[in-house]
């Protein structure tokens, strides 16, 4: 098993798997690494569908293109899940107010169930396992994945999680340095451009001479060209059809 420090900071997007089965007992402590998540109020606002059924994964990789649903071992779905402390409420004739129809309803879900995939992603990383983070699976077709995963209403997909042997071992992608991730006790007032300019070359020379396939994307138009994607999601209205009408 991995210590802890080359768990977190050697850890890389793996999207090609071996085809032998993960474990049950390292499936185990992934679940224990869930279940063990810090979330807000200890409310506890997530659940995990883990997709094993290849007939299942492969419909998923129908609606996302993302090939590696189809490929691993397991693939978990995390949810932002308000459909349990209903049902809770509703067995205690507790009245519930529309927590989650709020922002900070929606921010609490989808925190909570992002630290619970955090958790998963360390223990997986920390057994020897490949993991990918799938964030497409929130956004390619909401109600077709909630279908398909048997979402009842009141939860949504938040991301997926693709787990496996791994196939590969991708270079290590370059992050933004300290100086503008880490700020001390107030955020920098000084200019951040030499900082961020200089990260976007540093991710242009990546892309341009890692193994595996090249580009020429560099970091900010790269990103931008997918914030200009993302403005034709209308996840709001997505969102609705879950049961989600934000008012406050």
């Amino acid at each position: 098993m991995k210590t802890v420090i080359s768990t977190l900071t050697d850890r890389r997007s793996v999207r090609r798997y071996e085809r032998e089965p993960i474990p049950q007992a390292d499936m185990d402590l992934i679940y224990e690494a869930i279940r063990n998540t810090p979330t807000s109020y200890n409310g506890q606002q997530f659940s995990v569908v883990d997709v094993t059924d290849q007939a299942l994964k492969e419909r998923l990789y129908e609606i996302t293109g993302q090939k590696q649903i189809k490929t691993c071992n397991h693939f978990l779905a995390f949810c932002g899940d308000y459909h349990k402390i209903r049902c809770a409420a509703r067995a205690k004739g507790v009245e519930m107010p529309e927590f989650e129809n709020t922002v900070d309803g929606l921010i609490v879900a989808t925190v909570d169930a992002s630290l619970a995939m955090m958790s998963a992603v360390a223990a997986a990383e920390s057994l020897g396992l490949g993991t990918c983070c799938i964030g497409y699976a929130r956004t390619a077709d909401p109600e077709a994945i909630s279908r398909e995963l048997g979402l009842p209403e009141g939860v949504y997909v938040v991301c997926g999680l693709a787990i496996g042997i791994p196939r590969e071992q991708p270079d290590l992608k370059p992050k933004q340095p300290l100086s503008l991730l880490i700020h001390h006790n107030t955020y920098r007032s000084d200019d951040l451009t030499p900082d961020l300019l200089a990260y976007d070359a540093e991710v242009t020379t990546y892309n341009e001479t890692r193994s595996g396939t090249k580009s020429t994307n560099d970091w900010v138009a790269h990103i931008i060209s997918y914030y200009t994607e993302a403005m034709d999601y209308h996840m709001m209205k997505k969102l609705a059809l879950r049961g989600f009408t934000l008012r406050s």
